[in-house]
C-alpha cells in the first residue's frame, strides 16, 4: 500500500528463512531435489521436477502443483504470488497444528517466483468442506482450528499494511482438503487482489513497478489464470504494456 506518499515494497521472505526451519525432512518422505532455487526461474523448476518424475496434479489461478513420484509430497511452483508467503508464515507460526499442512521446504525463485514443498492433501466432499468453511466464518471449531483462524487474521492484517494489491484472508470449500493421515487441512487461505493488479498493469505498468520492483515480478504474466481465462487480444495487450516498461 502507499501511505503518506511512502511506498511499501512487497513483503517477500528470503528462502533461507524457511529452509533453515526444516533441516531434516519428515521421516519416510522422499528426498526433495537439492537445486539452487534462487538462481532458477519457475519455468526451470517445473522442467527439473517433471524430468525427475514429479507429475502435474493441479493448476490454480497463480501456481501449478506437481506430486512426487511416491505421492506423499506436492510441489507448488509459482511465477508470482506474494500472498502465498503469508500462508507459509501461517504454517510456520502454527507448526504442529493438525489443521495445517506440514511444509517441508519453501524457497524464493529467480524473478520473484516461489516453490513450496508440502504434504499432499486430496479434495474432500463438498458437504464436508462446506461445514468447515462455515466454522471458519462463524468462529466455531476446536482449539487448534481457532488458533489457525486467529493467527491467519493477524497475518492478514500485517500483509494488508505491507503488500501492494493485497486481497484478503479467504477460506472457501476449495481450500479444504484431506491429508494422508485422514485429518482435514486448510490450504492457501490468503489471496492477492489480482484483478486490480493486472488492470493496473494495463493502465500504468511503470506505476506498478514503483510499488513492486520489476525483478520481484519478472514472470507475473505467466500465472495460469491469464493463460486459462484471457482472450488472445487480452494477452497481447498485457504483453505490450509489459514491454513498454522494459523499453
Amino acid at each position: 500500500m502507499v501511505d503518506g506518499g511512502q511506498v511499501n515494497q512487497v513483503r517477500r521472505p528470503v528462502a533461507c528463512r524457511y529452509v533453515a526451519a526444516v533441516p531434516e525432512l519428515s521421516a519416510g518422505l522422499p528426498p526433495i531435489p537439492g537445486l539452487p532455487w534462487e538462481s532458477l526461474s519457475h519455468r526451470q523448476v517445473l522442467a527439473e521436477l517433471a524430468a525427475g518424475g514429479w507429475v502435474p496434479c493441479g493448476v490454480g489461478d497463480w501456481a501449478v502443483a506437481l506430486r512426487s513420484p511416491q505421492g506423499t509430497v506436492v510441489a507448488r511452483v509459482c511465477p508470482f504470488d506474494p500472498a502465498y508467503w503469508a500462508f507459509v508464515d501461517l504454517c510456520r507460526e502454527c507448526a504442529g497444528n493438525r489443521w495445517l499442512p506440514r511444509i517441508e521446504l519453501a524457497a524464493g525463485l529467480e524473478g520473484g517466483g516461489s516453490v513450496v514443498f508440502l504434504e499432499f492433501a486430496a479434495p474432500v466432499d463438498h458437504a464436508v468442506a462446506g461445514q468447515v468453511a462455515e466454522q471458519w466464518r462463524t468462529a466455531a471449531g476446536d482449539a487448534e482450528f481457532a488458533e489457525a483462524r486467529r493467527t491467519a487474521q493477524l497475518i492478514d492484517a500485517g500483509y494488508r499494511k505491507s503488500t501492494p494489491w493485497w486481497g484478503r484472508c479467504d477460506l472457501n470449500e476449495a481450500h479444504i482438503r484431506r491429508a494422508a493421515d485422514g485429518r482435514l487441512v486448510l490450504i492457501d487461505v490468503f489471496c492477492m487482489d489480482g484483478a486490480s493488479l493486472y488492470r493496473k498493469i494495463l493502465e500504468d505498468v511503470a506505476g506498478v513497478h514503483r510499488r513492486i520492483p520489476r525483478e520481484q515480478m519478472r514472470y507475473a504474466l505467466d500465472i495460469p489464470y491469464i493463460a486459462r481465462e484471457s482472450s488472445t487480444a487480452e494477452i497481447l495487450a498485457l504483453k505490450k504494456a509489459w514491454a513498454r516498461a522494459a523499453g
